[in-house]
């Protein structure tokens, strides 16, 4: 992978990372569109899958596009190594797989995405593997939730929906008094925001579907960590076939070189609309990291660089008006994705949470009135505008 000698921040050297150039001498990168790669003769074949020599094979699990998209992350979060695969949830399902066998116990933020919380419920368990939850604002409570089996602690923060946040200090400790293995969804913050390896965790787990691509154009994963834990992942994917393909790569590779000043944007936005939304009249609440009513302010300022885009929020008249107020949104989308450059609204409670029981979804702290809202890039006055007509037609 050529590296710009010149470059001494992260930022730099992940916009200025590229595989090497061809004959051609492009200065955008090719898409590598190809399923394996030639040998010159049968030794350096050998040599290439017995791991003895650096070499593109065969693209389910090495191709140029897909290696330049992972080194980009693992430079931007400070990891050893990294590897990228089809989705977001891939990248989690092939972390646990890699890292967790019959007889383990895993300890998870009990707010998490819905897919993430079915298969810990419904897939894992098939393997002999138990799991169970802690609650992000009691942080005096993980200690005592270690078991003797417990091989990985997982969390996200800030939380989806809920925008709780984990303390990722006191997590980062724990794994380390425990001796467990930390891994963290750092889909929301992305690293411009958050590092989690600066306080801890093993292993970065990104839907890069989100932010990192940001215009909601593909999908995509990766898993970035310690050298030795982002092996086994490396090697689950490449027998289980999750494969992200190289123009996916491409894309997400080239988004993150506008990565920063898109982040920046999105949490200025978020910001503006988060305390708008505070003043109106039917809003139980709001909660977005960077706003002081948030109940972990002090720990979003210590472990974040900026809020991020997304803010969740209550309606006083609950499941049936955070319905109309979704149907009455004209300018917000309505759609399953969020980290767009368009603000999306989404109403956990009938869609991407539905499958929880209610107790389920009060657990993980989404009652029925909750809207979360994925703050895109568009002037902050034309998505409070949307907004304020949306809630006032739902109040009926």
């Amino acid at each position: 992978m050529k590296k710009d000698p010149k470059a001494t921040k992260p930022q730099t050297s992940a916009v200025r990372t590229q595989v090497p150039v061809t004959p051609h001498r492009e200065h955008s990168v090719p898409i590598y569109a190809t399923s394996s790669f030639v040998f010159d003769d049968s030794e350096e074949m050998r040599a290439a899958f017995a791991d003895e020599i650096d070499r593109n094979i065969y693209s389910r699990f090495t191709n140029p596009n897909v290696a330049e998209l992972a080194e980009k992350i693992r430079l931007l979060e400070g990891a050893e190594a990294g590897h990228a695969t089809a989705t977001g949830m891939a990248a989690v399902f092939c972390t646990f797989g890699a890292l967790l066998s019959a007889g383990d116990h895993l300890l998870c933020c009990r707010s998490i995405f819905g897919a993430t919380h079915t298969m810990l419920s419904k897939i894992l368990p098939r393997f002999g593997i138990e799991h169970s939850y802690f609650d992000a604002a009691d942080p005096d409570s993980w200690d005592a939730q270690i078991r003797k089996n417990t091989k990985l602690i997982f969390a996200e923060t800030p939380t989806n929906p809920a925008v709780d946040l984990v303390d990722l200090e006191r997590l980062g400790a724990l794994a380390k008094k425990k001796n467990v293995l930390l891994a963290v969804d750092n889909a929301f913050a992305t690293p411009i925001h958050q590092k989690p390896i600066d306080f801890g965790a093993h292993l970065v787990i990104h839907s890069a579907t989100k932010f990192i691509d940001g215009q909601g154009r593909v999908m995509g994963g990766v898993v970035v960590g310690r050298a030795d834990l982002v092996k086994p992942v490396f090697d689950f994917a490449r027998t289980t076939g999750p494969a992200l393909s190289p123009f996916n790569a491409w894309i997400l590779s080239k988004s993150i070189e506008t990565l920063e000043i898109r982040m920046e944007k999105h949490a200025e936005n978020a910001l503006a609309v988060a305390e708008w939304l505070e003043k109106q009249k039917g809003v139980a609440d709001v909660k977005y990291p960077f706003l002081r009513s948030h109940p972990q302010y002090a720990v979003a300022k210590r472990q974040m660089t900026g809020g991020g885009a997304v803010l969740s929020f209550r309606l006083e008249g609950g499941l049936a008006q955070g319905k109309r107020f979704l149907d009455a949104c004209e300018l917000c989308s309505l759609t399953a994705n969020l980290g767009d450059t368009r603000t999306i609204v989404s109403h956990p409670s009938s869609t991407t949470h539905a499958k929880l029981t209610e107790p389920e979804r009060l657990a993980v702290g989404i009652p029925p009135g909750l809207v979360r809202v994925s703050v895109g890039l568009e002037h902050p006055d034309d998505v409070i505008a949307d907004l304020r007509q949306a809630l006032e037609r739902s109040r009926a």
